[in-house]
């Protein structure tokens, strides 16, 4: 036994948590205390010590405790100054506060914490509070400074709800759209490679694009149409007649405030047809609100890692060949509808 146990303070947490329970279970066994001190290697003393927590608290006074110090104490900023420095990190950028940038650094923390409570933290501190508060370093969204915030809250509390209503009414369907170009020279993601020497992808050296036009449903359904010519209203009027060639009910097509959507020929084309297509407007500089977004931002992510397309109508395949292979998986398309910031649902 003496071999096994050696210098008990050399022992891992646990192990000298056993070593306690065992000596412990000896003593209630009816072992002496000079036996249990010889069997175990350990001093009078320790037995002694552990015997008097085993009787007063029972097993759970020999258990092992968390070493060091508890969370949160000795800390440079209280409670209540840590909330502060939070929530003027989640409400503000730095030059709302009179400091340089717009961008959260670990850096920038430290200085406003330094400006409030006069308190100089490095870097590698400001890092622990901010991860004990929640927080982590992220890629922003980016909004437009033109968006109206009072239309956006518009939009969804009272015209998605009322657009949601009036397709259930009419047993009809509503679909997102959006327009997308996809260039022969756009290189986007990343690949692995040697330190200090940047990966060269071969691509044609030529120019040219494509457009895409596509919808989708928060039941799963994508429709598309991909085109060469520049975005315009005959174009949409085109898309307009595939889309309603798809439908047996009224279908309830959310767009931007692009000037084809807002056309002469699309406002004829729609009172051509009132019972196959409505179009409904988001706010202005809110592409955010739109998911068919996502659509646009997956393929731009997914093309280019599969694209070889030295032409015009190699790209047009390979996207054509994007949007089928989407329209296989639903579940894909519903999920551009889960968001974080409008999650759209039919329920």
């Amino acid at each position: 036994m003496s071999e096994l146990v050696g210098d008990a303070r050399q022992l891992s947490p646990s192990a000298q948590e056993a070593l306690r329970l065992r000596a412990a279970a000896a003593l209630v066994a009816g072992r002496t205390r000079e036996d249990v001190s010889a069997v175990f290697q350990v001093s009078l003393k320790a037995v002694d010590k552990w015997w008097a927590k085993w009787r007063a608290g029972g097993r759970e006074a020999l258990v092992a405790q968390p070493r060091g110090r508890r969370v949160g104490e000795h800390q440079l900023l209280d409670a209540v100054e840590q909330q502060a420095v939070r929530q003027a990190v989640l409400d503000h950028r730095p030059c709302d506060l009179g400091l340089a940038g717009q961008l959260w650094t670990r850096a920038a923390v430290r200085d406003l914490i330094a400006k409030l409570y006069r308190v100089r933290l490095t870097d590698q501190g400001v890092g622990k509070y901010l991860r004990r508060w929640g927080l982590s370093f992220q890629r922003p969204d980016k909004r437009a400074v033109e968006q109206d915030a009072e239309a956006v809250r518009v939009w969804r509390e009272e015209t998605w709800p009322a657009i949601r209503a009036s397709a259930k009414a009419e047993d009809g369907e509503v679909l997102f759209a959006d327009q997308v170009g996809i260039r022969s020279d756009q290189v986007t993601g990343r690949t692995w490679g040697a330190k200090g020497r940047t990966p060269i992808v071969r691509r044609t050296g030529n120019r040219f694009s494509v457009n895409a036009m596509s919808a989708i449903s928060t039941k799963g359904r994508m429709h598309f149409m991909v085109f060469t010519e520049t975005f315009d209203a005959d174009v949409m009027c085109r898309f307009l007649d595939r889309l309603a060639g798809h439908f047996d009910r009224k279908v309830h097509l959310v767009v931007d405030g692009h000037s084809a959507h807002r056309s002469r020929k699309v406002r004829a084309w729609l009172a051509d047809h009132p019972d196959r297509i409505k179009l409904h407007f988001l706010p202005s500089y809110s592409p955010e609100l739109n998911p068919d977004e996502l659509v646009n931002a997956d393929l731009k992510r997914s093309l280019p890692m599969h694209s070889r397309a030295r032409d015009q109508a190699q790209l047009a395949a390979e996207t054509r060949r994007f949007f089928h292979r989407r329209q296989r998986q639903p579940h894909i398309v519903r999920g551009y509808f889960g968001g974080p910031h409008v999650r759209y649902t039919l329920e």
